[in-house]
C-alpha cells in the first residue's frame, strides 16, 4: 500500500535521486549458493506501478525496478539470488512507463495483462494474476522454486497466489514468503475509512489524521472497489474473515514478517505505533492464530512504510522499510535460512498477543 493519491500529487520528480543513495553502506551477508531453477519474486503493493524486470534486464531509465522494488533487487542480486520483480499495474492492462516520483522507462517488454498484478484490483484476484506469473516463470525461464518478497499489500497477493497455486497443481514450489510493512490485519486507514476507528485514534497527531482523511477521500473518489477496500479489519479478521479462509496455505512454508514503527505517541490505540499506513500489531500478525500462520519469525525497524511515506514526513530515503539497508539484510537472511526456518521455534522475536 502506498501513501495517499492527494499527498502523491505534491511531490516532483527530483525526489529520485535521494532514492539512490539509500542502496549503499549493505552489512555484510553472505552471498548465497543459489541451486539452478530457484529464484526470488518481488511484489509490490496497493495503487503501485512496477515493471517486470529479470536477472539480466532492467529499466536503464529511472528506477531500475521502480520505487518499492528497486533496493530490494539490487541487494538480493547482489547475493547471488536470481531475482525477477513481478509487473504490476494501478488498474488492469500491461505496465507502462512512468514519470514522476519513482518513474522508469526503457525497461523489458511489458508481459501480457493476465500475468500482471492489478494493484488496485481484489486481493484474490491479484494473487491469480500473480500465480500466472510465476507459472510464466516456471515455462519460459525453467523456475521450479520461488521465494515470494512482499511489500504492503503484495504480501497478501503474495499470500493469495500461494492457495492459487495449489488449487491450480502448479509444479512451482513457494519455498518461503517474506512481507514487509503487510497489513495482515488490515489497515487503521481503511478502517477510518470504514468507520470502526475514529480519527481520535490519532491522539491530535497532524500526520495521522491528514493520512486517515486522505485514503477515505480516495476510497470515495477513486476505490470503488478492490484492495483499497478490503484492506479492513472486517474483510481480514474473524471466523470468516480472508485470513482464516486461508488457512493451510502457509503449513509447509516459513513466514518472515518484517514491520516498520517510526511514529508512536504516549498510549495505546488502535492505530500506535505504525509506519505511517500500518500499524505495527497489523504487519506483526500479532491476532492471527497459528492455524494461518504456523511458521513465522517477527523483525521490526524504526522505519516508515515507503520511501513515499518517508519523502512527505521529510525523513531521509533509507528511513522507509523497502529503502533500509538492516531491513535488506534480514531478508536476504530470510531467504537464505528458509530450508532450515521449519525446524526453528515459531514466533521468534513477534510480540505476545
Amino acid at each position: 500500500m502506498r501513501a495517499t493519491l492527494t499527498m502523491r500529487a505534491t511531490l516532483t520528480c527530483a525526489l529520485v535521486l535521494l532514492l539512490l543513495v539509500a542502496c549503499g553502506n549493505r552489512a555484510t551477508i553472505p552471498v548465497a549458493d543459489v541451486p539452478q531453477g530457484r529464484a526470488v519474486v518481488v511484489v509490490s503493493g496497493l495503487a503501485s506501478i512496477s515493471p517486470f524486470t529479470s536477472p539480466d534486464d532492467a529499466c536503464t531509465v529511472g528506477l531500475a525496478a521502480g520505487s518499492s522494488d528497486t533496493a530490494l533487487r539490487e541487494q538480493l542480486t547482489t547475493k547471488g539470488h536470481t531475482v525477477y520483480t513481478a509487473p504490476a499495474m494501478a488498474g488492469p492492462g500491461r505496465v507502462t512507463d512512468r514519470t514522476g516520483f519513482g518513474g522508469f522507462a526503457a525497461c523489458p517488454a511489458a508481459l501480457p495483462e493476465n500475468t500482471t498484478i492489478d494493484t488496485t484490483g481484489s486481493i484474490d484476484l491479484a494473487g491469480e494474476h500473480l500465480a500466472r506469473f510465476i507459472d510464466f516463470l516456471h515455462t519460459d525461464k525453467a523456475v521450479d522454486e520461488v521465494d515470494l518478497v512482499g511489500h504492503s499489500m503484495g504480501g497478501l497477493y503474495a499470500r493469495a497466489a500461494v492457495r492459487a497455486l495449489s488449487d491450480a497443481g502448479s509444479p512451482v514450489k513457494v519455498r518461503s514468503l517474506t512481507t514487509i510493512g503487510t497489513p495482515w490485519q488490515g489497515s487503521y486507514l481503511s478502517d477510518y475509512a470504514n468507520g470502526t476507528v475514529p480519527l481520535s485514534d490519532c491522539l491530535t497527531d497532524q500526520f495521522c489524521e491528514s493520512q486517515m482523511k486522505g485514503f477515505a477521500e480516495d476510497i470515495t473518489a477513486v476505490y470503488v472497489s478492490g484492495s483499497a477496500r478490503e484492506v479492513g479489519q472486517a474483510y481480514l479478521m474473524g471466523p470468516r474473515g480472508w485470513n482464516q479462509v486461508q488457512a493451510g496455505a502457509l503449513g509447509k512454508i516459513p513466514v518472515t514478517l518484517i514491520a516498520g514503527d517510526r511514529f508512536t505517541r504516549p498510549g495505546q490505540t488502535n492505530v500506535w505505533p505504525n509506519d505511517g499506513i500500518v500499524a505495527l500489531r497489523s504487519a506483526l500478525a500479532v491476532d492471527i492464530d497459528d492455524a494461518v500462520l504456523p511458521h513465522r519469525r517477527c523483525f521490526s525497524f524504526a522505519d516508515t512504510h515507503s520511501d513515499f511515506v518517508s519523502a512527505i514526513a521529510n525523513l531521509a530515503a533509507d528511513t522507509a522499510l523497502t529503502w533500509d539497508p538492516h531491513v535488506l539484510d534480514v531478508v536476504s537472511g530470510a531467504i537464505n535460512d528458509a530450508t532450515t526456518a521449519l525446524d526453528e521455534p515459531n514466533r521468534q522475536g513477534c510480540p505476545d498477543r
